[in-house]
């Protein structure tokens, strides 16, 4: 079940018979995934675990890596970045795991990496959005694939300069990426010549929000930019709906996902944001990535299942790359790893490990005949002016 402590397993074992004489005896490459599973994260470690899993079948199917099958052993941390810990250093000791994927929030990431070179272990997220791991955090051994909160709320400001709106207020989840996120919105901002009025931080795990949209209200801003996701982005946007917020200010998200479309109908209507991921992305290998996925799982892929799929083809790249998954050789393999992505173009960055890659504006709209609304892609930015400078979380212009 989900929300157990589990091993998958996806080797040439449950590969086609062409596999099997390929792969038949090598020793699987083994990648731990410490991811929440449970808790109030659970549903984007959910969707990690589901991109990790995808990736591993599709490459497994086609022969491995190097002729060695992939094995994913995940562990849920619930969320905690002591269990994390604890976890990832399971996988690592008992398990032989010297490449990690997952450790879902920022807070678990942070609390990771400073064992890695310890570990002599190489990890690649796929989510993790504070910008301090790829800046006064960093540790030569820890990449990251996705976009992160410097870059989508980058996105965000670049797109609010063409528009009218000029007074804003913030809303964040109370841990590293809320308030990382929001302090670089401030700056951009003001950067901008538009007025920052205000912001506030909920607990993640939040039920009511009826006190937030009160001050949201009260600060007079004409736009409010959320970083919330799962449970506590949901619980927000319905309450948004019946207190009618969105007849008075633009809602603004850092990331528009599928999930909580889903859990709020019609309330999503209106919403603009940034995306890491969406599934309209129009090019060959995401239109291939996305048949793909809905032939498995009968359904679109959301923000961190692409997300997660995309960090993976990165670490892919750089052991196609090096021939080896030994750490000294993997590191500068990846250093200079580049991919045609499902969203196009990604370059991992030598000097701080951040993949560059272009960033995505969304507005959530109803179409006839839909179920549900869906996010529509209104502009996108090049990965050149949505990528801080080296080792920052801040931009000079």
């Amino acid at each position: 079940m989900a929300g157990l402590s589990r091993r998958t397993i996806l080797t040439a074992a449950a590969a086609s018979p062409v596999v099997l004489r390929h792969a038949r005896g090598e020793t699987p490459i083994k990648i731990g995934m410490p991811v929440a599973l449970t808790g109030p994260a659970g549903e984007i470690g959910t969707q990690m675990r589901h991109g990790a899993e995808f990736w591993a079948k599709e490459t497994n199917a086609a022969g491995g890596i190097l002729g060695r099958p992939i094995e994913l052993i995940i562990q849920d941390t619930t969320g905690d970045p002591a269990t994390c810990v604890r976890k990832a250093q399971d996988v690592v000791e008992r398990d032989g795991c010297r490449l990690l994927f997952g450790m879902t929030l920022s807070s678990e990431a942070l609390a990771v990496v400073p064992k890695l070179g310890e570990w002599n272990a190489i990890f690649m997220s796929s989510d993790n959005g504070d910008g301090r791991l790829t800046g006064s955090s960093f540790v030569p051994n820890f990449f990251r694939a996705n976009i992160s909160g410097p870059m989508e709320t980058r996105v965000i400001s670049l797109w609010l300069r063409q528009g009218k709106l000029g007074k804003f207020f913030a809303l964040g989840m109370d841990y590293a990426w809320g308030h990382n996120s929001i302090g670089v919105f401030q700056d951009e901002v003001k950067r901008a010549g538009k007025t920052f009025v205000g912001d506030v931080y909920s607990p993640i795990g939040t039920k009511d929000f009826s006190t937030y949209i009160t001050k949201i209200r009260q600060s007079g801003a004409d736009g409010c930019f959320l970083v919330l996701q799962g449970d506590d982005n949901a619980a927000f946007l319905s309450q948004a709906r019946d207190y009618r917020l969105q007849d008075k200010v633009q809602l603004i998200t850092s990331i528009v996902d599928l999930n909580s479309i889903h859990a709020v109908g019609d309330a999503a209507i209106g919403l603009a944001g940034s995306t890491r991921y969406v599934a309209t992305i129009d090019n060959p290998k995401n239109q291939a990535f996305v048949a793909a996925w809905q032939k498995q799982y009968n359904a679109l892929p959301d923000v961190f299942e692409g997300e997660q799929y995309q960090a993976c083809k990165m670490l892919q790249a750089g052991i196609e790359e090096a021939k080896s998954i030994d750490a000294d050789k993997l590191r500068p393999a990846l250093e200079s790893a580049k991919i045609d992505s499902i969203k196009g173009p990604v370059a991992m960055r030598a000097c701080d490990h951040q993949a560059v890659q272009g960033g995505y504006i969304v507005k959530v709209v109803k179409k006839d005949g839909a179920k549900f609304p869906v996010p529509e892609i209104v502009t996108t930015f090049p990965g050149d002016q949505v990528t801080p400078a080296c080792r920052q979380m801040t931009f000079d212009s």
